[in-house]
């Protein structure tokens, strides 16, 4: 019985586990879960540039390859279903981006001062943004600030006597997010303060908690967001 158990671990056939984890870091799922980070988060999140240019690539490889079956007289059935996938991996990517640019016009005052954050876009996405202010504030000041007094003409702050830019929106960090972690992270303290008792995190288990307790769990990829 141990033997035949040896010879099955060792006839080259893969793990289930192995398989799950094998396809949890193909392109088309790193694209994917890229895309649902992106979607759940508050915040914007770090560009994922490798990652972007790869899916770009194989867009091209997949159209190529989809012209020249078409050409050679493929069948139809394996056409379309190599159109499936060139249509899915398109979506996921064109998504993805615009949830983004979304995101920049949304907060692009407060992203374009917070050095942090402006590290995060790419520089197509930093061209945006810097069009995104410098075309609001045209537009506030010709329709509006232009014709206030002197001390509300600002379009980042109510009054002269503000010291902080209240006029600018910010993400709220404090919004809860349900999201799923990879492996069993254990006790995590969920608060600054340590009032809050710690949650046990366990592998593939799905919680709901405030984005902000989460946040450096995201950033480094030991959590997910669903």
């Amino acid at each position: 019985m141990a033997s035949s158990a040896g010879e099955g671990s060792g006839s080259g056939l893969v793990d289930t586990d192995d398989y799950e984890s094998l396809i949890s870091t193909t392109d088309a799922e790193l694209l994917k879960q890229a895309w649902r980070n992106e979607k759940a988060a508050p915040e914007i999140l770090r560009f994922e540039a490798s990652l972007v240019q790869r899916s770009r690539e194989q867009i091209q490889l997949m159209e190529e390859t989809i012209e020249e079956y078409s050409k050679n007289g493929v069948d139809a059935l394996t056409v379309s279903l190599y159109q499936m996938d060139l249509d899915r991996t398109m979506f996921l990517l064109r998504s993805y981006l615009r949830t983004r640019l979304q995101k920049i016009e949304k907060y692009a005052f407060h992203i374009q001062k917070t050095s942090e954050l402006w590290n995060l876009l790419s520089k197509p996405e930093q061209t945006f943004a810097i069009r995104c202010t410098d075309d609001m504030g045209q537009l506030f000041e010709q329709s509006v600030l232009s014709k206030l007094p002197d001390r509300y003409k600002s379009h980042l702050k109510q009054s002269v006597i503000s010291e902080e830019d209240d006029m600018v929106p910010e993400a709220h960090l404090d919004s809860f997010v349900i999201c799923r972690c990879k492996r069993f992270l254990g006790a995590f303290q969920l608060d600054e303060t340590g009032v809050e008792k710690p949650v046990d995190l366990e592998a593939d288990d799905l919680y709901a908690l405030r984005y902000k307790s989460i946040k450096p769990l995201v950033e480094s990829g030991q959590v997910d967001l669903v």
